[in-house]
């Protein structure tokens, strides 16, 4: 649909005289061309000249037309080279990336077993050592129960000795009917016991040291 045009009366009114004044104007006159004499024109020529004419026009139309297009699909198919190259270069840089991140993962695995493996050799270790360790206590610990026995067993024998020399020394002192020298001779003879006694006291006690210390 044009749009319509509206237009003041002034306008119209200048619009007419212009008009008017165009037609009170003298045309000149038009005369026909004139043939020259003796020659034919030939019209199926001129017509045929003209659709040569035309002709030519369009097909310098279509081959514009033509070129263009090829231009564009040229451009078109350098473009999806372009698309196509891109989308190779990305797919290239995924797979470098993602074969990184294979390696990467390959280097982390391979360091956790290998810690793994070092902190499953360094506890064999350990528990190695600790049941030596335990082994040795339990023999040394064996031994000196055994030691322990064997003193145990010696202090009670040298205690039975003893009270048994205590109890062949204790007899009982009749001193009723004893005179002033013979009591002096009794208290000689108990002190020499009792300096005896300590003696062989002091003596046993050096040797149970040396024996401990054994």
């Amino acid at each position: 649909k044009q749009p319509t045009l509206t237009m003041s009366d002034e306008e119209v009114e200048h619009v007419e005289e212009e008009y008017e004044e165009e037609e009170e104007k003298p045309r000149p006159k038009l005369t026909a061309p004139k043939i020259p004499e003796g020659e034919k024109v030939d019209f199926d020529d001129i017509q045929k000249k003209r659709q040569n004419k035309d002709l030519m026009e369009l097909q310098a139309l279509i081959d514009s037309h033509f070129e263009a297009r090829k231009k564009e699909e040229e451009e078109l198919v350098a473009l999806k080279e372009r698309i196509e190259k891109r989308r190779a270069e990305r797919a290239e840089q995924q797979r470098i990336r993602a074969e990184k991140e294979r390696e990467r993962q390959n280097r982390l695995a391979e360091e956790k077993a290998r810690r793994e493996e070092e902190d499953a050799k360094r506890r064999a270790e350990d528990d190695l050592k600790k049941k030596k360790a335990l082994s040795s206590m339990g023999a040394n610990y064996s031994s000196y129960l055994a030691k322990a026995d064997q003193k145990r067993g010696k202090k009670q024998t040298a205690r039975e000795m003893k009270k048994k020399i205590l109890a062949e020394r204790r007899k009982p002192l009749n001193i009723d009917h004893l005179s002033d020298d013979k009591l002096r001779d009794k208290a000689k003879e108990l002190w020499d016991t009792l300096y005896q006694l300590e003696t062989d006291k002091f003596e046993f006690g050096e040797k149970l040291k040396r024996q401990k210390y054994d």
